[in-house]
């Protein structure tokens, strides 16, 4: 069974700097791509930033030149540097991994981690 845990958030004034980590364990062979999504109060599931397993980036428009993600294949593990936080920035982050191979010809698709409270207080 493939699982993915979170770090790093917590409560950080405006301005300020948050690091996001997410670990993927178990057994598997490799995961394509590896994301992170965010959930505000009231509002859907949004896409934050993604990273594929050869390192090409994308970003939601809200993070772009604030936040940057990184991947170490070896460490199976997943960052988001988050910088100049606003309080807009507020909500649960969570990891996902598109699809994780966990023998050939057999993948595992959608995993998520369990959510890392990020606040941003003005």
């Amino acid at each position: 069974q493939v699982q993915l845990v979170e770090s790093g958030g917590g409560l950080v004034q405006t301005g300020g700097s948050l690091r996001l980590s997410c670990t993927a364990s178990g057994r598997f062979i490799s995961i394509n791509a590896m994301g992170w999504y965010r959930q505000a109060p009231g509002r859907q599931r949004e896409l934050v930033a993604v990273i594929t397993s050869g390192g090409s980036t994308n970003y939601a428009d809200s993070v772009k030149g604030r936040f940057t993600i990184a991947r170490d294949n070896a460490k199976n593990m997943v960052y988001l540097q988050m910088n100049s936080l606003k309080p807009e920035d507020t909500a649960v982050y969570y990891c996902n991994a598109d699809r994780v191979w966990v023998r050939l010809r057999e993948p595992v698709d959608n995993i998520w981690g369990q959510g890392t409270q990020v606040t941003v207080s003005s």
